[in-house]
């Protein structure tokens, strides 16, 4: 019997608490309906027998205090909510016992930005994480030791597991019943909660909206002037020329402010453009990629899958809502 220990910190949110529960739960009634035992043991662990959630809305009663919960096999860090500095400082109290249980042969896996916390342990560093694409730029200013992978939904690295935002994390919870128990299984927990078993990449869930929590009055300016020129040709000459500083050092404070370069961020802003114009009129793929600036249709093509996960035909078919109607209809 594998130990589940679901961990309810303080601040963190419901559904990435009863999510697991209800997923490993079914899948032992999958199990024992097939003639085989349930494989999973359960709890909700925590600091307090009761955690009060959503500012004292819902209480989540634990199973076990993590002081009673000598050896575990698996520990779920949920997603946490509001400012993410303050969850982390508030469930401190946590971390040696996070660390303690992977020291002693458990795995970790984090939940979408869930991987704040795990990160606050150590445990990460030098390591791959994911976590939601909105979190990214915050979670690499608190944790510069850790490797982000943008867009991932699933990372592992031994022993320790991260996922994307939102829904995104079912993936690697699913990923985690296929290595427990088998594809077959997989697949029909992916089928019962209707989740699609192998989606990779949260990149086309991502709102690009640019990075603009800094001080750097000069690379705001020129942020601004890309943000509303993209359907020109923008050198990084003349942006450094607009706000009179030395084209390398400008460079330098773009990538420092934005973590983005120039030529990134005007690509970024671009596709930015190209996808509201996909979801919301009937243009053609020439015509969107030549009102953001492009001439060559295999240079946007291959551009706008790298940035979204999809070409331009397939976002276009997956969020157009007047293309999906026509379908209907």
């Amino acid at each position: 019997m594998k130990k589940v220990s679901i961990l309810v910190p303080q601040s963190s949110v419901m559904q990435a608490i009863a999510d697991p529960s209800y997923l490993f739960n079914a899948v032992n009634q999958f199990l024992t309906s097939t003639g085989r035992p349930a494989l999973f043991s359960v709890e909700l662990v925590g600091n307090h027998k009761d955690v009060h959630l959503a500012g004292g809305l819902f209480t989540v009663h634990v199973d076990k205090l993590i002081s009673e919960v000598e050896h575990t096999d698996l520990v779920f860090i949920p997603a946490l909510f509001g400012d993410m500095e303050k969850a982390v400082a508030l469930n401190q109290d946590l971390t040696t016992w996070i660390v303690k249980q992977y020291k002693g042969g458990a795995e970790i896996a984090s939940l979408c930005v869930g991987a704040f916390l795990l990160a606050s342990t150590g445990l990460l560093e030098g390591k791959k994480c994911s976590t939601h694409w909105g979190f990214s730029n915050e979670f690499k200013d608190m944790f510069p030791m850790v490797e982000l992978v943008d867009g991932a939904i699933v990372t592992e690295e031994n022993g320790i597991y991260s996922s994307g935002g939102a829904n995104s994390y079912w993936n690697l919870l699913l990923h985690l019943v296929e290595k427990y128990t088998d594809r077959e299984t997989a697949i029909l927990a992916s089928k019962y909660f209707a989740v699609d078993i192998d989606r990779d990449s949260q990149a086309a869930f991502a709102v690009f909206k640019g990075q603009k929590e800094h001080n750097d009055e000069e690379v705001i300016i020129a942020q601004e002037f890309i943000e509303k020129n993209y359907q020109d040709k923008i050198s990084v000459d003349s942006l450094a020329d607009l706000v009179a500083v030395g084209r390398r050092t400008f460079e330098r404070r773009f990538k420092k402010a934005t973590n983005n370069t120039i030529l990134e961020y005007v690509q970024r802003v671009k596709i930015e453009a190209a996808k509201r114009s996909f979801e919301n009129s009937r243009k053609n793929i020439s015509e969107v990629m030549y009102d953001v600036g492009y001439t060559d249709t295999k240079a946007f093509r291959n551009l706008f899958k790298k940035i979204t996960g999809l070409t331009p035909v397939q976002y276009r078919n997956k969020y157009n809502k007047q293309e999906w109607m026509e379908v209907v209809a």
